[in-house]
């Protein structure tokens, strides 16, 4: 007999998009900002003394979660930080989801979700969008969780705020909203987990604040919910240096606002030139483009594109193999995409 539970044995393994040591790859295919994170960072490395690492580093994430709570205008006790959002999420499952109880999300969504759900052994309430990517009601009464992502991965755009607040009326158990590209959005939902006791919002530092390499991330809710992750997480969830990287980052707010500007720029050129060459590109709150080719299946043009050196990410599954996700890079590297583009559709 396998001394490996069944449920883990069973499991399909979150699969990441495609890392490479080449440096002469062009990585659109993982979110990441191509920009570099805040100078105050630099500045802090080169004068960090090795000394504390040493010590254990704050369990309780103090001083960071005093300068998000200023940020976000609420109370310390309403806020955790996490190893990553992705920890927030699995601590979510774990606290607020018992054994015969399911976890529900939408597909096409993060492809995480269903992996910690088979983690903790629960079930899954999976809730298929519309055809082009829009809201279908789930039933409020069958997911004792259920994680929305907005605006959603991989289809970068967001759900309607009304039918969303119509749902979290009605669902007698926890919502998390997963906003880990919130920050080059229109809008946000972070209001409604400071008002109500059965939402929750997570927030990553990887994407805008160009931090994918420490793993931190945050939540924002009532105090009870949040008390509750702070009961089950690892003691030292956040190493000291990851703390006191995240805390400059957020507390230079002109140069994140300054690198968001940069994107979304980026962001609604290359939208207008996807669309020129008859691409349909739905219209992103994201720092990726949900887009489908004109003349080429899409995983023809992935193939292609990797074969140039270029990475994006194409999803087999039914509803999205039609489609490709592009992430945004700097300008010059999204020109030198759209030059390989012109190059595979001739």
């Amino acid at each position: 007999m396998s001394p490996v539970r069944k449920n883990v044995e069973m499991l399909d393994p979150y699969i990441p998009g495609e890392q490479s040591v080449d440096s002469t790859i062009l990585k659109l295919n993982t979110n990441e900002n191509p920009y570099p994170p805040s100078p105050r960072i630099r500045n802090l490395l080169q004068n960090y003394s090795p000394d504390p690492l040493r010590l254990y580093p704050d369990s309780s994430c103090g001083k960071l979660r005093t300068s998000l709570a200023e940020l976000h205008q609420c109370d310390i006790d309403q806020v955790f930080v996490g190893n990553g959002s992705d920890e927030v999420l699995a601590l979510c499952i774990r606290a607020f989801v018992e054994r015969n109880q399911e976890v529900g999300y939408f597909v096409p969504s993060y492809s995480l979700y269903p992996v910690l759900a088979g983690i903790e052994d629960v079930g899954v309430y999976e809730v298929p969008l519309s055809e082009t990517f829009t809201w279908q009601n789930p039933n409020p009464r069958r997911a004792s969780l259920f994680f929305i992502t907005n605006p959603n991965a991989p289809t970068s755009i967001l759900f309607d705020r009304s039918v969303m607040e119509s749902f979290i009326d009605e669902i007698p158990g926890i919502v998390v909203i997963d906003e880990a590209y919130v920050d080059f959005s229109c809008s946000h939902c972070l209001d409604l987990a400071l008002a109500r006791e059965n939402v929750i919002v997570t927030r990553s530092l990887s994407k805008s604040y160009s931090l994918a390499g420490i793993r931190v991330g945050y939540a924002v809710g009532a105090r009870s919910l949040m008390g509750a992750l702070g009961k089950i997480k690892d003691s030292y969830n956040v190493n000291g240096l990851s703390q006191q990287i995240a805390l400059e980052a957020v507390e230079d707010r002109a140069y994140f606002r300054e690198i968001i500007d940069r994107i979304v720029k980026t962001r609604v050129d290359t939208t207008q030139a996807l669309r020129s060459r008859g691409f349909a590109v739905l219209d992103s709150e994201t720092n990726f483009l949900w887009a489908k080719p004109p003349s080429r299946k899409a995983e023809d043009l992935f193939a292609s594109l990797r074969a140039d050196k270029i990475l994006i990410r194409h999803f087999p599954a039914l509803a999205t193999r039609e489609w490709l996700r592009i992430s945004i890079g700097s300008d010059k590297g999204m020109e030198r995409f759209l030059d390989a583009v012109d190059r595979c559709l001739m």
